[in-house]
């Protein structure tokens, strides 16, 4: 069959370059060898998001009594809440076959290899091979769990984060190697179902790609509740030849060994672009990317590259993004290239994290002459009466031209509050407009206005 642009996988950015490119009036196809929506709907985003409620919710009931409720029984069900995850993650991927029926895009059941002269191989689930072509060919394959040469996973004792949300019974003790978002937020909702947990990382402060001031808050919230973490170390061996684990770890001090019933890697992913064509059609790559231009085309006239396999952040809004802009373009629509430079991330752990644009330390080191405004939630009326006073929000200005750097935020619902910079950063709005606008109160979002009044010495509450 022909196509006006068949999709190589079915994730945050190929599903939604799909659904764009149909509804620009090309006829589409999406090649998918698993569930429509890939990774992040039903491995990543979409059920990490609830396990991590569910986490919420039990948390609550743990601290009924600080609102005021007493309850008198209550456990967890891990078996339900993982069930519940997956029926999340169930419906989700439903919601794609429905919009794909909806946008008239054919989902291709099976593994995609690109071919010359733009054509695409799929293999099926039975084995039978067929062949397509397509004007225009985006590859969209995503990444997966990356392994260290010293922690090898097994998918039982030493596991990644598939295996992860999908534990068959709850470990009494979890060693997790590496602190970025995947790291944290199974740290977060393991040691609320009552595993004992060790975070090991290898950088200086956890969550190290944030701001210092975050990593050291996010530190100090884990510590209190009572998970263990081991910065400055590595871990240099895992016997798994008994009934749990024993990690060896090297740190400041010397080596240690734990002990632990599994340990969870997440130290990163690998982009899937191994058995993609690309060797054989020339298409060329750099250190594990597929190499593209601002518009996601490769060297190969028709072949485009989005999400994960390219240079970027690995966020599925990017993918989108990317995923949007290249169909776009295809299209002849007028089109600029994506900001990475205003790109927001977010950590879905308790207490949230959510930044965008410069750290502290960047800035500086880039030369900027700063304006820092900080302002806690300790001060926030809506924090408080929701028992959430842990957290801050810092914002960044050029103290020259007034230019919005980055802000930072660490507390409840911050990822729900950082859209309000990213437009702003977008729109090049100045501090003193934020100050201006009239947040709404008692919200959580006032903060943001506080902390940049606080950044121009005109803080109210603090």
């Amino acid at each position: 069959m022909q196509y006006d642009l068949i999709v190589i996988g079915s994730g945050p950015g190929g599903y939604v370059a799909a659904i764009r490119a149909s509804q620009l009036g090309l006829k589409t196809a999406v090649i998918e060898k698993e569930s429509l929506g890939g990774v992040c709907l039903n491995w990543g985003c979409i059920p990490t998001k609830a396990l991590l409620k569910s986490a919420q919710v039990f948390e609550y009931l743990k601290h009924a009594a600080d609102y005021g409720i007493q309850v008198s029984e209550y456990k967890a069900d891990f078996g339900g809440v993982i069930k519940r995850s997956r029926d999340v993650a169930e419906g989700m991927s439903k919601g794609i076959q429905f919009l794909f029926k909806k946008n008239k895009i054919d989902a291709i059941q099976g593994t995609g290899k690109l071919k010359a002269g733009k054509k695409v191989e799929v293999t099926a689930p039975d084995g039978s091979i067929s062949s397509y072509e397509a004007k225009h060919i985006i590859l969209a394959t995503g990444a997966r769990s990356r392994e260290l040469p010293g922690l090898k996973q097994d998918g039982k004792k030493v596991i990644g984060y598939r295996e992860a949300m999908s534990l068959s019974e709850l470990p009494a003790s979890m060693v997790i190697v590496g602190s970025g978002a995947i790291g944290c937020e199974f740290a977060y909702f393991y040691h609320s179902m009552g595993t004992k947990v060790t975070i090991v990382e290898f950088m200086p402060n956890i969550v190290p790609v944030e701001d210092e001031d975050i990593s050291k808050q996010l530190a100090r919230s884990f510590k209190k509740n009572g998970m263990t973490i081991m910065t400055e170390s590595t871990v240099e061996n895992v016997d798994t030849s008994g009934t749990g684990c024993k990690v060896q770890i090297k740190t400041k001090k010397g080596v240690e060994t734990i002990e632990c019933d599994v340990v969870l890697s997440a130290v990163g992913i690998t982009p899937n672009i191994e058995h993609l064509g690309l060797e054989e059609t020339g298409v060329i790559t750099d250190k594990g990317k597929v190499l593209v231009n601002d518009y996601y085309q490769t060297n190969i006239p028709g072949v485009y590259a989005i999400g994960d396999i390219v240079k970027g952040p690995a966020l599925a809004h990017v993918a989108s993004a990317e995923g949007i802009c290249c169909v776009e373009k295809i299209a002849g629509l007028h089109v600029s290239p994506i900001n990475y430079g205003n790109i927001p991330g977010c950590t879905y752990c308790s207490p949230e994290i959510a930044s965008v644009g410069m750290t502290e330390k960047a800035a500086k080191e880039a030369g900027y002459e700063i304006k820092v405004g900080k302002f806690p939630f300790s001060a926030s009326g809506k924090a408080k009466a929701s028992g959430a006073p842990d957290g801050f929000v810092k914002v960044i200005f050029d103290a020259k031209y007034g230019e919005w750097l980055g802000a930072h935020f660490i507390g409840m619902n911050v990822t729900e509050m950082i859209a309000e910079v990213v437009v702003a950063r977008n729109l090049e709005t100045t501090g003193h407009e934020i100050i201006k606008s009239i947040h709404p109160h008692p919200t959580m979002s006032e903060a943001v206005m506080e902390a940049v009044a606080d950044a121009y010495g005109e803080v109210i509450h603090m």
